[in-house]
């Protein structure tokens, strides 16, 4: 046997470690040159590993949650176990044996697979797990970010999705097949529910409701980004003292001068949203209330007044809420902006965006977009003093030269850190702002 540990190659520039947020292959596992390893995520941005060489799995270093670092041995292969020319196994995920809750306060048991599952003998009949018409279900699917894409745009379930790709690697034409011949994800949730009512009629006496002992809970590694973005939600709501300021702005300048410009903007392949008059006139009113955009170094005691305006534009993702920075938006026109705020959100959807453009940002904007609401009372992105998030425009009755008229509205909820912000001067930015986006040809002076 040929023992040989595949050592975590640099993961990114100044980038030690890695936390692991998922294996994509198993122990005694056939594995080909350059296949996916393992997935890790640093500061924010999910890498995924290959390794250089072909061979069996013999050992898996590290659990799921635990930080891996760089040039330390995550994997070790029997290079011998690999025939020369033979192609890998691809080993087919099976559907884990759901746990069956039998009343009791230890936690429930779960089989590894349907060929070495050792059922208990619970008071209530085990219940079975029953997919999509396929009838192949697999609770933890393996595929690449690309490929969970296509399926969510086609409203796939990928665990109903059989798998062909090496290691049991759903593949985007297995999506695509299964699509085509009318799977998806409403069709297997019916099935699944179907299945598990059939199992509570059954299990239940005549007359009398169903057992609860047959429910039972789910538990999922909460790791990753959404762990990394838990972190820093608690040390902001912990160290910055927070306080809110919520104003109304008239957007009907606004909206018009908009609808003015998004015809020329699409004729340079610009699609030209609200957005980018926001962060202009954000950054206008940090040019003339420098102290939001600041931070205070604790260790030395000091505010450091930050020498340029990296706006952060916060974007929501399937992997959680992540926070591209545009940088320089100072320096930048509304086309400019318009198109960088495009490319930087992409990217993050796609898990492609770096790490250096997911970090650093001086002040930051949140936009709840269509799903609007009154207002809220956004978290900082900390160790910034300031966060300014927008709300849907709606049509309201407004007062205007002593007229009640349909105005359109939208509001703006900022909130700061207070020991360093007073409350006039955070109100005085959010007046600031307004006035800005209420005679948006002002900016026509902030252009780059």
């Amino acid at each position: 046997m040929a023992r040989w540990e595949f050592k975590l190659p640099e993961i990114g520039e100044a980038v030690s470690e890695g936390e692991l947020v998922g294996w994509l292959v198993d122990v005694g596992q056939s594995v080909a040159e350059d296949q996916a390893i393992c997935e890790l995520m640093t500061d924010k941005a999910t890498v995924t590993v290959t390794v250089p060489r072909r061979g069996v799995v013999l050992e898996r270093r590290g659990k799921v949650g635990e930080l891996v670092k760089v040039h330390e041995a995550i994997v070790v292969l029997d290079l011998d176990g690999a025939s020369v020319g033979a192609p890998p196994v691809e080993a087919k995920p099976s559907a884990p044996a759901p746990a069956v809750s039998n009343g009791s306060s230890a936690p429930a048991a779960h089989a590894p697979s349907v060929q070495s599952a050792q059922m208990p003998t619970p008071a209530a009949p085990a219940v079975a797990v029953v997919s999509a018409p396929s009838g192949y279900f697999n609770e933890k699917p393996i595929a690449t970010p690309a490929t969970r894409k296509v399926a969510r745009d086609l409203g796939v379930d990928l665990r109903s999705v059989t798998p062909s790709g090496e290691a049991g690697r759903v593949t985007r034409a297995d999506v695509e097949s299964f699509a085509a011949v009318g799977g998806s994800a409403t069709a297997a949730s019916v099935a699944i529910e179907a299945a598990s009512s059939a199992v509570v009629r059954s299990s239940a006496s005549p007359g009398s409701p169903a057992s609860p002992a047959l429910r039972t809970d789910r538990r999922v590694p909460f790791v990753g980004i959404r762990r990394k973005i838990a972190q820093k939600m608690q040390q902001s709501k912990n160290t910055a003292a927070h306080f809110t300021f919520v104003e109304e702005c008239d957007a009907s300048s606004l909206i018009a001068l908009r609808n003015k410009l998004k015809p020329v903007a699409e004729k340079q392949g610009v699609k030209l949203t609200f957005l980018p008059f926001v962060v202009k006139a954000v950054v206008a009113a940090l040019k003339r209330a420098p102290i939001l955009n600041s931070t205070l170094d604790e260790a030395s005691n000091e505010l450091v007044y930050k020498g340029n305006i990296d706006i952060g534009i916060a974007a929501s993702t399937d992997h959680g809420l992540m926070v591209p920075v545009l940088r320089d938006a100072d320096k930048l026109s509304i086309l400019d902006i318009a198109r960088e705020i495009d490319r930087l959100a992409n990217a993050a959807k796609n898990g492609k965006a770096k790490p250096d453009e997911l970090s650093g940002s001086t002040f930051t904007i949140t936009s709840l977009g269509q799903q609007g609401g009154l207002f809220a009372t956004p978290v900082i992105n900390f160790p910034e003093v300031g966060i300014l998030g927008l709300h849907q425009i709606k049509e309201k009755p407004v007062v205007k030269n002593g007229q009640i008229v349909v105005g359109q509205v939208m509001l703006l909820s900022l909130s700061f850190d207070h020991r360093i912000v007073d409350g006039h001067i955070g109100a005085a930015f959010a007046y600031d702002v307004i006035r800005t986006l209420e005679n948006p040809e002002s900016l026509l002076l902030e252009m780059a």
